[in-house]
């Protein structure tokens, strides 16, 4: 299983209907053929819960250790991507919902005074809530119940879920507002450059990717283009290809009838010596191991 996504990188999953747009559900990184899903984004905004385990949740350009019991805000539209922490499963609960069920309609007092301030700050693309100040708590508690809520779905649980869902918006806004800082033009223009780079190199990963090609691409000159990339996603446009590249060859290893050597090639490595030395820099164990670790 892998997150399905348009050329653009955002989800195709449906999170509810029109009707009640909100939906629960329950997951593990090892359903996942690499053990991590992959950089998506949605206009939904999703609350994570950390069921059992622990988790790097990645968002834009930061990484969020996440353990057991807490929990994180993902804003919406923010590119966002989870992996295990020490090779080691996770379970975790996202809540991913609409956010008109905050606020009722574009024009609404919530809306102009509590929603967009916060669904337009570049600063926070997201809230990890650890449980280390008395709002996290009561935070983590409305997620808890939101996700008992739907498991039990008693006579008006939607009335319930809305209410809950706007006291965790609440107390959201009382304590971090006062950190929100709108984005300039140019910031949206850098993550719309991003989401392109990454739709380039999820549809290139098994070809011989340039970089005056991406740079062309986004109609930057080709310095331009790998400081920006570093600048949003706080790593390299070489390493995330690298990274992205073994990820995706984790599915080739997986099958038995494909070779270590194939497993590469087919993930854009033309040297398997090479493929070998990266692999086992990012995952701490050769590609044959991997799968050796796999058949147990």
């Amino acid at each position: 299983m892998q997150i399905i996504t348009d050329p653009a990188g955002k989800e195709l999953k449906k999170h509810g209907d029109s009707s009640f747009p909100f939906l629960v559900s329950y997951e593990r990184l090892s359903g996942y053929e690499t053990g991590s899903f992959l950089w998506h984004w949605h206009p939904e905004i999703e609350l994570t819960y950390i069921e059992k385990g622990e988790m790097l949740y990645k968002i834009n350009q930061n990484t969020f250790h996440l353990k057991e019991g807490q929990a994180i805000f993902g804003n919406a539209n923010a590119l966002h991507a989870g992996y295990m922490y020490q090779d080691q499963d996770c379970q975790y609960i996202p809540i991913t919902f609409d956010p008109k069920l905050i606020y009722g309609f574009s024009g609404s007092l919530l809306f102009q005074k509590y929603t967009e301030p916060i669904l337009r700050s570049f600063s926070l693309s997201a809230v990890p809530l650890d449980l280390s100040c008395k709002w996290h708590s009561e935070a983590i508690k409305d997620i808890r119940d939101i996700i008992d809520l739907d498991s039990s779905r008693k006579p008006t649980y939607e009335f319930e879920i809305i209410a809950r869902l706007q006291h965790f918006w609440k107390i959201l806004y009382e304590n971090t507002i006062s950190q929100a800082t709108l984005p300039s033009g140019q910031d949206e223009e850098n993550y719309r450059r991003i989401r392109q780079i990454m739709s380039y190199i999820a549809e290139h990963y098994s070809e011989k990717i340039l970089l005056n090609d991406v740079s062309d691409l986004i109609h930057l000159s080709p310095s331009e283009c790998s400081r920006l990339f570093k600048k949003c996603m706080n790593i390299t446009l070489f390493g995330y290809i690298q990274e992205y590249r073994i990820e995706r060859s984790l599915e080739y290893l997986e099958n038995p009838s494909c070779s270590i050597t194939e497993s590469g090639l087919l993930s854009g490595f033309s040297d398997s010596n090479y493929y070998t030395k990266v692999f086992t820099k990012i995952k701490g164990c050769t590609p044959r191991q991997y799968r050796k670790n796999q058949e147990l």
